[in-house]
């Protein structure tokens, strides 16, 4: 019988999410973002949305400080532009679906958030097949349509703004991948965002951002929201081309609907279904056919290459 190698490596939790399969690690991280949103709403009733939203940026700042360890020294004043812009973005998207979550349906809320990016996928695109996956969104907004006097209108009009808020962000997230190396202008941009929502935040939060249980479940947000996703979908980019994660981050407003069931008992009719449906296949068929004149081992590289600050979904 052959005895244990005391030589071995322990297993280390690096070690541990390499061994999982890069598709895992993606879904783990999509649970986990929206059970985060769960846990963020059922908050509300004790914390007002604009203090989850801030104890959840000051959570991943941290984290990204820690990790990033930004040089701040020799930036251009465009450079600072730049980054700013990025982190009050990332700041007004945050706070803006936070406001729908209190409002509407999570599904409902993640699903017309999600028009954000798909637009900008669509827009950037010079491709007839892309009229397609318009199409197929505009049908899903359509079908969200047909229900919405069911739901409180200002909740539809925050999830807008959100979408449009996350589009800003993805632009100025490549704009600040050219000027800010890894994750350094990410965590800045944290940062920022912390600040730009502490006026708020905290005017809000008031006394009971000195209560220990609330701050512990925000920082259970935070960590749900933010540090778990973060850590797993950076591990699977290295090993997974971006068009498949492109795909798989379709499966965001499915995850979102499915979370709201099972935490918040929000039940969708078969119309919100259809449009949170049509709206995932909108964004998996966008992102599969534009990237379908890659090759998988160019995108592999690119997918090792790439930083979170260049993940449309890092939030």
């Amino acid at each position: 019988m052959s005895t244990p190698d005391r030589h071995q490596a322990p297993l280390s939790p690096r070690r541990a999410a390499e061994a999982v399969s890069p598709v895992w690690l993606v879904l783990v991280g999509i649970v986990s973002v929206q059970t985060g949103a769960g846990v963020a709403k059922n908050l509300f009733d004790a914390l007002p949305p604009a203090a989850v939203v801030w104890l959840r940026l000051l959570t991943s700042a941290v984290l990204l400080l820690l990790v990033a360890r930004p040089v701040l020294r020799a930036r251009s004043r465009a450079d600072w532009l730049v980054v700013i812009g990025y982190g009050t973005a990332l700041a007004m998207m945050n706070f803006l679906i936070y406001q729908a979550f209190a409002r509407i349906p999570l599904g409902i809320a993640v699903t017309i958030e999600y028009l954000g990016p798909l637009a900008i996928a669509i827009l950037g695109s010079r491709r007839r097949i892309d009229l397609l996956w318009a199409g197929m969104a505009g049908l899903g907004v359509v079908a969200l349509g047909l229900e919405s006097g069911s739901m409180d209108p200002l909740g539809i009009v925050f999830a807008v703004l959100a979408a449009a808020a996350w589009a800003g962000y993805i632009l100025l997230s490549a704009a600040t991948g050219q000027r800010f190396s890894g994750t350094s202008g990410l965590a800045i941009a944290s940062v920022v965002g912390v600040v730009v929502m502490a006026p708020m935040g905290v005017a809000q939060g008031g006394a009971a951002l000195l209560d220990w249980r609330l701050l512990l479940f925000g920082l259970v947000v935070g960590v749900l929201s933010s540090v778990v996703p973060y850590t797993l979908e950076l591990n699977a980019l290295r090993r997974m081309p971006p068009r498949v994660f492109g795909v798989l981050m379709s499966l965001q407003p499915a995850a979102a609907a499915l979370v709201g069931l099972v935490l918040l008992g929000e039940l969708l009719t078969v119309w919100q279904w259809f449009a949170v449906a049509c709206v995932i296949a909108a964004s998996a068929g966008s992102t599969r056919t534009s990237a379908g004149h890659g090759d998988d081992g160019r995108e592999a590289d690119e997918a090792s290459a790439r930083s979170p600050s260049e993940d449309p979904r890092d939030r």
